[in-house]
């Protein structure tokens, strides 16, 4: 790719969409001027009609043949050119997945019509049958009814995916009318003048919760995902936040001035800005039913009964390891015709756990060795941390659902060692060793590195491309670019580590320029003690965050 990653190029983006390789972007979102003749500073938005559609022909080739095989389109676009485009990318090769309604608050006044409040966002594919389509993320998925309405306690906890209806206002209509915003019809307020998230270089600013729904269901973390009309920049940051690589096109130097000010103040893992859940955070007319408790003494002893069938012996945090016997367990209570579903039951087995109601376990698995965790255990540190900025959900909750499961397993043998057969089974039990060792090592790191830590303010370091003799030996090392890290680590052999990152795609791709690090002496005699300060001080990226005293979620 001629084009830089994370970064905002300036320039046309029918130019910029020919430099790139082919087929290397992920997901693309675009949001293009309407042709209505809004005012930006150096773009004309009052083109005749063919000229624009000319126009639009173009920059959509473009990126059809920027997107992968598998890669994904999101169009904006407003009333006056909505079907033309469509049509557009049609004649291209795209293929329609969805037709979905952002209707908003805040809605554009007309003279003489109704005021505008929804925008248009075509959902497109390259191929209907192989396209990134995240159902499992529960941030992409609503509450149910049968949860908000019935307080049914077999209601999935994460949700429902969205359906297909219409909507009207989303406070005060009739009940069997009124705004759900699991529909096709979003609602999210428009960025407002008056609101916070409000950046007021650009008149056209798009929610940043909205990018998020979009960027989380159609890309995975560190997929690339493109934006050729930069604008306010809200993709960019929403796709930095969420540990996506990213990339934008926009034509006013302005703007681009702007926008790279907004990413240099985004970093990964942070909040997205504005209500995540329109319908809480508006005024409520009406009250639900309250949930009853979640489970009665029949549940409770299915599940033990199952767990103690299927566990083997072994304690419960072994069982969501084990495909195998989680299966096992799933299906005894599944064959109980208990209501729930594997989520529901394995979150409950570990509560049951917490209250000391699960029988003792008879055998104990071995423990995650030091060596193991060298050789295996960053890449379950950084699929744990990357799906915690997707999915805002703990390390359990991961564990406990086997479609969240799944795609740790994928993210950590992305970033695994290539040279080695490590399976799923092993990944989980190294996150589980970095949570109990990172609770064990951040107090040793606070009582006694205190020192270690104000003795190497600076540290020595390699840049990429140079020899790495000086990392040979055991130590802790932070992988950098510029003044951001991305991890740290610890390692017997720190260049044995940094060579697996520079051989591996997925770390690559970070672009790091240089290695800080410190030597110790010996063997690491308490591991994950230096580790822990070093990650306290300088509060790498792509680091557990236990490590550092703060919430297991991102």
């Amino acid at each position: 790719m001629s084009l830089k990653t994370n970064e905002i190029h300036q320039g046309d983006c029918i130019e910029l969409l020919e430099q790139l390789n082919e087929g290397s972007v992920d997901l693309v979102f675009a949001d293009p001027p309407f042709n209505i003749g809004y005012e930006y500073d150096v773009y004309d938005d009052s083109r005749q009609a063919s000229d624009y559609l000319d126009w639009g022909r173009q920059w959509i080739r473009g990126v059809f043949r920027a997107l992968k095989s598998s890669g994904t389109f999101w169009l904006a676009i407003g009333d006056e050119y909505a079907a033309e485009l469509k049509i557009e990318a049609q004649k291209v090769g795209f293929h329609c997945r969805s037709w979905v309604i952002w209707y908003y608050t805040f809605g554009v006044n007309c003279v003489n019509g109704f005021s505008r409040s929804h925008t248009h966002l075509f959902h497109f594919v390259k191929d209907p049958k192989n396209f990134t389509f995240n159902r499992a993320n529960p941030e992409i998925r609503v509450k149910s009814a049968r949860e908000l309405v019935y307080a049914d306690n077999r209601a999935n906890p994460n949700g429902r995916l969205p359906d297909n209806t219409w909507i009207t206002r989303p406070q005060d209509a009739p009940e069997f009318l009124s705004f759900n915003p699991s529909h096709d019809t979003w609602f999210f307020s428009r960025v407002a003048g008056t609101f916070k998230e409000r950046e007021g270089f650009h008149g056209c600013q798009m929610p940043e919760q909205l990018l998020a729904r979009i960027i989380r269901a159609s890309s995975r973390p560190q997929d690339l995902v493109l934006d050729p009309f930069g604008g306010s920049g809200t993709t960019l940051c929403v796709a930095k936040k969420l540990a996506r690589n990213w990339m934008g096109f926009e034509l006013s130097p302005e703007y681009v001035g702007f926008i790279r000010q907004r990413l240099d103040a985004a970093k990964v893992g942070d909040s997205i800005d504005g209500p995540d859940d329109p319908i809480v955070s508006s005024p409520s007319t009406a009250k639900g039913k309250k949930r009853k408790k979640p489970f009665n003494k029949d549940t409770e002893r299915v599940v033990i009964e199952a767990y103690q069938t299927a566990g083997d012996g072994y304690p419960a945090d072994y069982l969501l390891c084990d495909k195998e016997i989680n299966a096992a367990f799933i299906d005894n209570c599944r064959g109980k015709g208990i209501g729930g579903s594997a989520y529901i039951w394995n979150r409950y087995l570990l509560q049951l756990r917490k209250a000391g109601k699960l029988p003792q376990a008879t055998r104990r698995p071995d423990r995650v060795t030091s060596e193991q965790m060298d050789r295996y255990g960053f890449a379950s540190e950084v699929a744990w941390r990357l799906i915690s900025i997707d999915y805002r959900r703990t390390l359990d909750d991961i564990l406990s659902s086997p479609e969240f499961a799944d795609e740790f397993d994928r993210l950590a043998a992305e970033f695994g060692p290539a040279d080695s057969n490590v399976s799923s089974f092993q990944y989980r039990r190294a996150a589980l060793s970095i949570r109990k060792r990172s609770h064990d090592a951040r107090e040793t790191a606070a009582k006694r590195f205190a020192k270690w830590m104000r003795k190497n303010t600076k540290m020595p370091r390699v840049e990429i491309g140079s020899s790495l003799d000086a990392l040979e030996g055991p130590g802790v090392f932070v992988l950098c670019a510029g003044n951001i890290g991305f991890f740290a680590g610890e390692s017997d052999n720190m260049r044995a580590r940094v060579e697996h990152a520079l051989n591996n795609t997925n770390w690559s791709r970070l672009n790091p320029e240089y290695i800080a690090y410190v030597k110790n002496g010996d063997s690491l005699s308490v591991k994950y003690g230096l580790k822990a300060a070093l990650a306290k001080r300088e509060s790498p990226l792509l680091n557990c965050r236990l490590l550092m005293h703060e919430s297991e979620l991102a």
